[in-house]
């Protein structure tokens, strides 16, 4: 399968601060891949290093076989860039600002915008000033939508948002996306809009990727384990278990493994437990299991 994004060794600091060392990671054409992690993690720095704002110590950023870099014109107009529903312009009105773009991509689809905003109930003389912080990001959205970029990369695309917004958002932008067979990339606090949306997700912790996967492969395959084990008692596990805590008497672990091996590890490790219960996840619990609550 092509990657349209490919990052080697990606070596960044702030100052002294290590964000990550040797990060590698790839995203294939025509996924929807959702970068998930802790604040401080580096999202955001990935992001920068992405969109060509900030050149990594080490390492490289590869997009359509180019370092981002260097990039030429031509490659880097295959991209389209949202961070966090900025808008400029916005003493322009709808019509303004669409009519603006447009002189500057050939590919413009002036109805991809359009149909977006027509789904905002938005009059096309309305400000861009007087709108909410939601209709803001949709027309972000819709300005990038009518660019037809090849790859879409998004930074906090929810920020903001009402629910209703971010529905609107989620379920418009992977209509787009699967229909155009585009490819996207992005970030979001709120991993509830993620689950709806992405097909993969990378998830990082501070200077590593835990792990890259499908999230249908996540949410069939990592579960929570609880069980009550005596006062005193404490499970040392191994690497196939995450984050153990316990509260009270009941102590709560997570793992790949099927629920009969997990049950078989406790048995095998004379674990003193009783009332094994084992249950999936959605999105949001598999990502605090992984990379613990605090």
């Amino acid at each position: 399968m092509e990657n349209i994004i490919e990052c080697r060794n990606l070596t960044h600091y702030y100052g002294k601060r290590l964000i990550y060392q040797n990060l590698n990671f790839t995203v294939p054409k025509g996924r929807i891949l959702g970068l998930l992690g802790k604040n401080g993690t580096g999202k955001t720095t990935s992001i920068n290093i992405l969109s060509g704002y900030l050149k990594p110590k080490e390492g490289e950023c590869l997009i359509f076989g180019e370092d981002i870099t260097t990039m030429p014109a031509d490659v880097r107009a295959r991209i389209g860039l949202l961070i966090e529903g900025h808008v400029q312009y916005d003493f322009m009105n709808i019509e303004q600002i669409e009519k603006f773009y447009s002189k500057f991509y050939p590919s413009w689809k002036r109805d991809a915008y359009y149909e977006l905003m027509a789904r905002l109930k938005v009059a096309p003389r309305q400000k861009i000033s007087r709108m909410s912080c939601g209709q803001r990001s949709q027309v972000a959205l819709g300005l990038i939508l009518a660019q037809d970029p090849d790859l879409l990369v998004l930074d906090d695309f929810s920020l903001g948002l009402d629910p209703g917004y971010r529905r609107l958002f989620v379920d418009y932008l992977k209509e787009y996306a699967s229909s155009e067979e585009k490819t996207v990339f992005l970030t979001s606090h709120i991993i509830q809009d993620m689950e709806r949306l992405i097909d993969d997700c990378i998830i990082m912790d501070y200077g590593k990727i835990l792990l890259q996967k499908p999230v249908d492969y996540l949410l069939n395959n990592f579960r929570r384990i609880t069980c009550d084990i005596p006062d005193g008692y404490e499970f040392s596990g191994n690497d196939a278990f995450y984050n153990p805590a316990r509260i009270g008497h009941t102590m709560e672990v997570f793992t790949f493994l099927p629920e009969a091996e997990a049950r078989q590890y406790f048995d095998a490790g004379n674990v003193p437990y009783q009332n094994f219960k084992s249950e999936m996840l959605n999105l949001e619990d598999a990502f605090i299991g992984l990379t613990g609550k605090y």
